[in-house]
């Protein structure tokens, strides 16, 4: 933290929290109006100031002062919208503006006052353009650090290079902005800035910590932050408009590939990928259309042409309103298309093998899949996604390839496994009600996130049934196999028919787990139980038992 300040530029914007509920809110910020938070008032209006209210005031001290008085609640995201015009007007004149906070931007005041004929000359210019763009009144401070500037905003003034200390000297220690600080400071007779920074540093920070010492170094003009300045987005959106308008899916497949190959050489020209893309359209009719796709990876041109032409596709072969269940047509023809790069980010080359083999085979395959998709469309190409769930099914979404991969349900996947399903107990380690098996299964295993009570135990099948198929499980001497609804067992299962096929011996079990889902919900309440069984055959199936029908619902490999 060493060397010498920055001459920096600061524009302040007064009473921002107030303007902020006017331009967003249509609050009048010429009446009496504050902005409370925790119940104190953290800003308030030139009216409300002449009424004698002040900040730190609590409302009801404040309405009392001002019986007419417009309270309005802090609303930081509020704030942060109607500053941004303010922002990009600053942009507008000079490049590199760091945001300090909602209501105050600085840049670095070489490159103004050198371009701008000094500083005094860019104070003047950046004020005015920002009450002509935005009509909004700001002041500006010249000094040296970040900190000094913003006070000296506060008055409109230059400070000379050089006598940034002597301007801090005179001013109260409340200047800091740290409330705490301040109070400790006044009750050890500290007044001012000058007489705090006259304190050597070892005992300020011995005695005050690292804030302490912070504000020590603001105290002495020795604010060497240098500015974080943020650079203007750039514009990637793309548009084509057409005097025709377009009614036809093969004419919007042509439209949508020139338009994406437009994009996409746009955001190369910045070193950028698209992972989230926004399509916009308007017809003849004024009727605009708007759809986002997300991609888990990066948008090739070829990708985002498609994309394109599949919602093109969709819009232009809606429905005709009479009764289909697509989405209605366009009354008119497209007129103009847009694409907005919702989500990029950098694009890093992968670096490839000695030979050139590493991700080649992944490449091509995603290439060989989008292309199945460009002429089949985009669910014709599938992937299973693994989230949370109590059922095997319920486990697996299918989402179409390049599409985000979400989970459908929260919660951490089954435990993945390629070794055979445990060795189910044998018949005479039955569970008894309550079924302690379940429980292990559901509660045995620490997860970072929480688990689902009667998931099935790991490892998971290898085949999920679509559709689950009707069994039939009896008892040694012939007799259908019963669960109460405590989950006894009525007899140790020992013969197994699936439909209408021959029966199958069952050499050994494990359950049962029960499942009582949405019971608060009785149009959507379902009870089960399931059970592992292994076959004389060697085949392990995971049954389930519903209102007294047996079904098999997966097949362990």
């Amino acid at each position: 933290m060493s060397g010498v300040p920055q001459r920096t530029l600061l524009l302040w914007c007064p009473d921002w929290p107030v303007l902020a509920a006017e331009i967003v809110d249509g609050v009048p910020a010429t009446d009496p109006v504050v902005v409370l938070h925790a119940n104190r008032v953290i800003a308030c209006s030139e009216r409300a100031r002449a009424e004698g209210i002040r900040r730190g005031l609590r409302r009801r001290e404040a309405q009392g002062r001002c019986p007419h008085l417009t309270v309005v609640d802090h609303d930081p995201g509020r704030d942060v919208r109607a500053f941004e015009p303010v922002v990009a007007a600053v942009e507008e004149v000079v490049a590199g503006v760091e945001v300090i906070r909602p209501g105050a931007c600085a840049t670095p005041a070489r490159g103004p006052s050198r371009y701008l004929g000094g500083e005094e000359a860019a104070a003047e210019r950046i004020v005015e353009h920002v009450a002509q763009s935005c009509a909004v009144e700001s002041q500006v401070g010249i000094a040296d650090g970040v900190f000094a500037a913003g006070l000296a905003a506060r008055e409109g003034r230059i400070v000379a290079p050089g006598g940034t200390r002597e301007f801090l000297a005179a001013r109260p220690v409340e200047a800091l902005g740290r409330p705490a600080l301040a109070d400790l400071l006044r009750r050890l007779g500290v007044r001012t800035l000058g007489e705090f920074a006259a304190l050597p540093a070892g005992d300020v920070l011995a005695r005050f910590g690292f804030d302490g010492a912070l504000a020590h170094r603001l105290a002495g003009g020795r604010d060497d932050r240098p500015l974080a300045v943020r650079q203007p987005p750039a514009d990637l959106t793309v548009t084509a408009d057409h005097d025709e308008p377009i009614d036809r899916v093969d004419a919007a497949a042509f439209a949508a590939r020139t338009l994406a190959e437009r994009l996409h050489e746009r955001l190369a020209g910045y070193g950028l990928a698209c992972t989230r893309l926004g399509i916009e359209a308007v017809t003849a009719h004024g009727q605009e259309l708007h759809r986002v796709w997300r991609h888990d990876g990066l948008l090739t041109a070829a990708a985002i042409a498609d994309r394109v032409r599949w919602q093109l596709d969709g819009w232009l072969s809606g429905s005709n309103g009479r009764g289909g269940t697509r989405p209605a047509r366009p009354t008119a023809g497209i007129v103009r298309l847009r694409l907005v790069p919702d989500g990029v980010l950098a694009q890093a080359g992968l670096q490839p093998g000695l030979w050139g083999e590493t991700g080649e085979e992944r490449e091509r395959a995603h290439r060989a899949l989008s292309r199945v998709q460009g002429i089949l469309g985009p669910e014709a190409v599938v992937t299973a996604v693994l989230g949370g769930g109590r059922s095997p099914a319920d486990q697996v979404r299918l989402v179409p390839w390049g599409d985000e991969r979400v989970p459908a349900r929260p919660g951490p996947p089954p435990l993945p496994s390629a070794a055979a399903p445990p060795a189910p107990a044998p018949a005479s380690a039955v569970v008894p009600a309550g079924g302690g098996a379940g429980r292990r299964a559901g509660r045995g295993r620490a997860a970072p996130e929480p688990p689902w009570p009667g998931r099935i135990p790991p490892p998971s099948p290898a085949v999920v049934l679509p559709a689950p198929l009707p069994a039939d499980v009896r008892d040694a001497a012939g007799e259908p196999v019963v669960v109460s609804a405590r989950l006894a067992v009525s007899a140790a299962p020992a013969r197994l028919t699936v439909g209408d096929g021959r029966p199958a011996e069952i050499t050994g079990w494990a359950g049962p787990w029960p499942v009582d889902e949405r019971w608060w919900a009785p149009a959507e309440a379902r009870r089960r139980a399931r059970f592992q069984v292994c076959l004389a055959d060697g085949a392990a199936l995971l049954l389930a038992v519903e209102g007294g029908q047996w079904l098999v619902e997966a097949i362990y490999d």
